[in-house]
């Protein structure tokens, strides 16, 4: 950690002092981070190479949340810590240290990232298992189906708590039947629905036969002016702290880091007219998938799974 950007401690700055009732808090937090080890046709977001500064600035962004997080030990607050890098996070040495850190603290309910587990599992236990969780994404012609059964087995051994999906491309349809038929009975395997892909009933009979909630991924939600959880109990937190209601919806409510944003917390309907990405639409109040998913909201896990 280069000296020259400095790292609040745990339990110093107007983080820690912010004023007002506790908080019950779900927080996405995505960092500067965009660089991955794959390079997928299908994906949505344009990835670049991290030079080493941004690599830098990455990690301080992302040891200042995780020393923030650490401060509200002690205020009545507690936390639930979803990571949703637009890269892979996990062949990061900072992402892997985050989340074991998250998983000790007793105010953090759950901590959990997206990852495409290519990192190497050994970290893991040293974390409290308890409270971390995968999100796992399979990309057929990315990595083999071998090895990346072989790393599905390496955190079954462990106890690893975690879900798989994979992107309903037509061409990954028997890829995704192998895996169902590999994977562990106990191991939820969600489908997304390809970008801007009408599915057919007997194509979605397909990936539904696999997920069971398919149909939740398979068209975009109406989301405009219905209830939605984030801007209240849901945020999103980006690099510099900023807090957003969720990834989807520019307006600023403040900055996690001097308190600002708190007085702005209050129920709100939703400005988009739709919503289509699970990381959203699983928090409108309007569907019913916090009774789904529970506990496993932030993992993808479905409660009676």
């Amino acid at each position: 950690m280069p000296a020259s950007v400095p790292v609040p401690a745990p339990s110093s700055g107007p983080a820690a002092a912010a004023p007002g009732p506790a908080l019950d808090l779900t927080l996405l937090y995505r960092g500067p981070l965009a660089s991955c080890d794959y390079d997928c046709p299908y994906c949505p977001f344009a990835k670049r190479r991290d030079t080493p500064e941004q690599l830098r600035a990455d990690r301080a962004a992302l040891e200042r949340f995780t020393a923030w997080a650490a401060g509200r030990a002690g205020t009545g607050d507690t936390l639930s810590v979803l990571f949703t890098p637009w890269g892979e996070g996990l062949v990061r040495s900072w992402y892997r240290r985050a989340l074991v850190e998250l998983s000790r603290l007793p105010h953090v309910r759950r901590v959990a990232i997206q990852t495409n587990l290519s990192c190497r599992t050994d970290w893991l236990a040293e974390a409290d298992l308890a409270s971390l969780a995968l999100w796992v994404t399979y990309h057929p012609g990315q990595v083999t189906e071998e090895r990346f059964l072989a790393k599905c087995r390496e955190l079954d051994a462990l106890g690893v708590r975690y879900s798989v999906g994979v992107v309903g491309q037509p061409e990954h349809l028997t890829a995704a039947r192998r895996l169902r038929a590999e994977l562990s009975p106990a191991v939820y395997l969600w489908i997304n629905a390809a970008e801007g892909r009408h599915y057919t009933d007997a194509e979605a009979a397909d990936w539904a036969a696999l997920d069971p909630h398919f149909g939740y991924s398979r068209h975009a939600h109406p989301s405009a002016g219905r209830p939605c959880r984030t801007g209240e109990s849901v945020l999103s937190v980006d690099g510099d702290g900023t807090v957003r209601r969720c990834h989807f919806v520019r307006e600023e409510l403040g900055n996690l880091y001097d308190g600002s944003y708190r007085a702005r917390l209050a129920p709100r309907g939703c400005p988009l007219p739709v919503c289509d990405c699970h990381i959203g639409y699983v928090h409108l109040e309007t569907l019913p998938l916090y009774d789904v998913f529970a506990d496993g909201v932030l993992e993808r896990i479905p409660q009676r799974w």
